[in-house]
């Protein structure tokens, strides 16, 4: 992630996702064929069609025309045409950015992509179709394979903890000064994506280019309207216009679901994988965390994730355990004491160096630090 992630040219060298990408390949390799071409308009490229070898290329969701797409399907192409009326592209190459899920969000949140997305979602899965079934899982695939591509070479921390955590608040601001330093400290920021916690790490890290006052001040703005409940409308309106106001945030990454669809995608991570499967995007997010992940207090959703990371590091099936760091010594020990069973867990294992409970947030990066030796 240390390019744009415009030009992340680490992707599959077959794999095509933009239009520039098309035309750059005709003209320099002068063939299509056995090329993956994603989600791209080739309503206007007929004359390349018809004239480019495109034997055993495949065409996922791109726009053509019809004397195109019989020429292609001759030459032995597999072409996967887009399907009409869905609000969202299921072949899509790259992720979501908060405008893009958020836009017509002036209409009020109920008409965004975003919320459309989710209304189909409830609308197939209840007649259980076979065909919706298909398209939600396609779709999440092309955003791990996105997700992959944007994230090669980087250096990932995990922050996970609840939704609960209101703006305005002590834990929310601490919450925030932690995505900053982590991404002030170079690593890629990625989180659950969606309200509370989540958006106070993925602020803290669209904070990271500015002075220091920029983060109080942005948490002042976002007070007023303390969480998404009322009315998601104003919440999300109230993130826009600290973007707005200072609209060169550094780069993070969220990964939310339409699974829960009460809760909306926070609009300060850069780049948002969101996807239908909540426990594909679990184990995605826990698995991308290379770096180590950090646990404030949560709830059930916390305590899951806790442990869906700790089997992995049990078990070194994704290699090396990875750092952990819990923060709260009370939460963890007493509220809900997830603490004492991880470290039994990590007793006389690689993994027990690797662990740490931590009383304040301000602590967390230097634990990180510390545990990655």
């Amino acid at each position: 992630m240390q390019t744009s992630p415009a030009h992340a040219a680490h992707h599959d060298e077959r794999e095509i996702e933009t239009l520039e990408d098309f035309d750059a390949t005709v003209s320099a390799r002068g063939t299509l064929a056995g090329y993956r071409v994603q989600a791209v308009d080739l309503t206007d490229r007929t004359r390349e069609l018809l004239t480019t070898d495109t034997a055993e290329a495949v065409f996922l969701g791109c726009p053509m025309r019809e004397e195109a797409a019989t020429k292609v399907r001759a030459d032995g192409a597999l072409v996967f045409p887009p399907v009409p009326h869905l609000p969202f592209d299921p072949y899509r190459g790259h992720l979501y950015t908060p405008d893009e899920l958020f836009a017509s969000l002036e209409k009020g949140y109920e008409q965004t992509p975003d919320a459309l997305a989710y209304a189909w979602f409830q609308r197939t899965k209840a007649d259980g179709d076979i065909f919706a079934s298909m398209l939600r899982a396609v779709h999440d695939d092309s955003i791990s394979d996105a997700l992959d591509e944007l994230l090669r070479g980087a250096r990932v921390v995990g922050v996970m903890g609840g939704h609960a955590m209101a703006r305005g608040t002590d834990a929310y601001a601490g919450a925030a000064r932690l995505g900053r330093e982590l991404s002030r400290a170079g690593f890629v920021v990625a989180t659950g994506g969606g309200p509370g916690a989540m958006e106070a790490a993925n602020l803290g890290a669209y904070a990271a280019p500015y002075e220091d006052g920029m983060l109080e001040e942005a948490c002042q703005l976002l007070a007023k309207s303390p969480s998404f409940v009322p009315s998601i409308t104003e919440w999300a309106r109230a993130a826009f216009e600290v973007r707005t106001r200072w609209p060169k945030g550094n780069h993070s990454i969220g990964i939310p679901t339409w699974f829960y669809g009460h809760e909306p995608p926070n609009p300060f991570a850069s780049h948002i994988a969101k996807y239908f499967a909540n426990a594909t995007r679990e184990d995605g997010l826990l698995a991308r965390s290379n770096a180590g992940v950090v646990f404030l207090p949560g709830a059930a959703g916390t305590v899951q994730e806790i442990f869906d990371n700790a089997t992995p590091n049990y078990y070194e099936s994704r290699g090396e355990p990875t750092p952990m760091v819990l923060v709260d010594h009370t939460h963890w020990t007493e509220h809900l004491p997830a603490w004492p069973l991880l470290q039994s867990l990590a007793r006389e294992r690689s993994m027990e160096s690797r662990i740490a409970l931590v009383d304040r947030i301000e602590e967390a990066p230097a634990a990180l630090k510390r545990l990655g030796g």
